[in-house]
């Protein structure tokens, strides 16, 4: 039998009157005696109906939880209230994407889960501590990498809420949204149902958003305090929300992770693609609404042979990416995100991590294939890099300067000065820098500090791809505790590691590693020297 926690503790203090003192005078008696277990899933009131979840521990867990229905290529529209009880006990259904058919390389450094997919994917997931609706616990609302192409809310192990929820005492919030041809194909030329169909999956974000706003106390949630955090493609979807007039006020504090950089398509792009997927149909303007009909892989297929072509025609990295139309989506920053604190930051290998280059035994090398492997890599640049990385990572071996990756901290160092140059509040910078002790050592690629975010090292899985030693379940306790504390108080800093917020003129920057340390990481000679042609 599990009590509530508010409850458990009071009852510790040993009298009714401590219950009350600890849970708030206006808790009723019916409240205070609640018990909640297998046999007693809470079961939650919201805006349009009842939700059933389960208990994990001492955790809340409602899951698939539909936050906005929509058709085909049309703007999300709120979910009908119901009659009866809803169960929110599993995850619901990501959108569709191209079908995997090969094991990923990093499959055992970072465990997947399988999922099912559906075009109606407008599902999100709450994990908290409390279903007291005067609790007011920050809410940390997560966006999923996988650029605009693909990735879910339950893509994999790391993903999990739960543990950041009970380490943080926060509400943890994941979501699902439109991606790919569903999410950004632009027909709004064509019809007004189609209105902004350029941008569906990024207003499927602001409905997500706008259903925490509207719904979030019922799960102890405070509305007022909401930072959103996203790694990779999330991070880029958490930067275009400052560029979006319609996300003013559904959140107040932004964690960019391994990028920045808010990726956008053009409209002379977004309409080329259109226009060619039509053509690859055999359709024309006319047959337009055939679209919403035809099956999923038959239009991604036409759809994606269509950016290829306008990639290949405007000579830049065109993709799946919302649509800056300085309408829905602004060129520049938006007014409201000057008072949003913001932590940028990259992780020290990102895609040339040990997972993916080297021969596996980096931490064996001598010092003479040290420098051949440097020399391979960086030629006549290959000595001066090898003296600024010891300059700046005096604690690492040598060896390591081979995977380090300097076009991500270039991209992140873009972010930054661009968020500096539209701020009030204070703007921080981070470099995770923590290799796992398995496998030889795995320099930290991309998506690693997730793990340690989402204080899973402990999962079995993790367990596994971390090493499982007391030094990974340390890192996440470091890691954890500055986006927790960033989510409370806009300060990431936390009792014996202050985080000092970086500058145009200064790059301080906070280096997540066994011996974490905030210090100016002054590494642009070192990228340019890497990055050199």
């Amino acid at each position: 039998m599990k009590l509530r926690k508010s409850i458990l503790s009071a009852v510790g203090m040993g009298s009714l009157a401590a219950l009350m003192m600890f849970s708030g005078s206006a808790m009723a008696e019916s409240e205070a005696e609640a018990v909640y277990d297998a046999m007693h899933p809470p079961i939650v009131q919201v805006k349009d109906g009842k939700l059933r979840g389960f208990m994990e521990d001492d955790t809340f867990s409602f899951l698939g939880i539909q936050y906005a229905t929509a058709e085909r290529f049309e703007q999300p529209q709120p979910v009908e209230p119901w009659e009866g009880v809803k169960d929110a006990q599993v995850f619901g259904p990501a959108c569709p994407t191209n079908d995997a058919t090969e094991v990923s390389s990093d499959e055992f450094v970072w465990p997947h889960t399988y999922y099912v997919h559906n075009e109606n994917c407008q599902y999100l997931n709450v994990w908290t501590q409390s279903i007291d609706e005067d609790a007011k616990k920050p809410v940390m609302v997560f966006l999923h990498g996988g650029a605009y192409s693909n990735g879910a809310a339950n893509e994999t192990v790391a993903y999990n809420g739960k543990n950041l929820s009970e380490f943080g005492d926060v509400v943890t919030v994941t979501l699902n949204h439109r991606l790919n041809v569903l999410g950004c194909l632009n027909l709004s030329a064509y019809s007004e149902k189609y209105e902004n169909s350029g941008n569906t999956g990024m207003a499927d974000i602001v409905a997500a958003l706008q259903w925490v706003q509207d719904n979030i106390a019922y799960f102890g949630g405070d509305p007022d305090n909401v930072t959103i955090f996203g790694q990779s493609g999330g991070s880029g979807k958490v930067v275009t929300l400052m560029h979006m007039p319609e996300a003013e006020g559904l959140f107040h504090k932004a964690i960019a992770e391994s990028s920045g950089t808010a990726s956008v398509i053009l409209p002379n792009e977004s309409d080329l693609i259109t226009q060619y997927t039509l053509e690859n149909l055999g359709l024309d303007e006319s047959q337009v609404d055939e679209l919403q009909t035809m099956p999923y892989f038959d239009l991604l297929e036409a759809a994606d042979a269509a950016v290829k072509r306008v990639k290949e025609e405007v000579g830049r990295n065109v993709s799946w990416r919302p649509l800056q139309d300085d309408d829905y989506i602004m060129t520049e920053y938006c007014d409201f995100a000057a008072d949003i604190p913001f932590i940028a930051g990259t992780n020290f290998s990102e895609r040339s991590s040990t997972v993916f280059i080297g021969d596996g035994r980096k931490n064996e090398w001598t010092d003479e294939e040290t420098a051949a492997n440097l020399k391979e890599m960086y030629g006549d640049n290959a000595e001066a890099i090898a003296e600024e990385f010891a300059r700046l990572f005096p604690e690492k071996k040598l060896a390591d300067a081979y995977f380090y990756a300097p076009s991500y901290r270039n991209n992140v160092r873009s972010a930054l000065s661009s968020k500096l140059k539209n701020t009030n509040a204070p703007v921080y910078n981070y470099l995770f820098a923590y290799e796992a002790n398995v496998n030889g050592g795995v320099t930290p690629f991309h998506c690693a500090e997730l793990i340690y975010v989402f204080h899973n090292a402990g999962l079995r899985e993790l367990k596994i791809a971390t090493g499982g030693d007391q030094a990974a379940l340390d890192m996440q306790d470091v890691v954890a505790r500055a986006w927790v504390n960033f989510a409370y108080t806009g300060n990431p800093s936390q009792e014996g590691l202050e985080w000092i917020p970086c500058s145009e003129q200064e790059n301080s920057t906070m280096i997540f590693d066994v011996n974490s340390r905030c210090a100016i990481l002054d590494d642009q000679n070192m990228v340019d020297l890497m990055t050199a042609k």
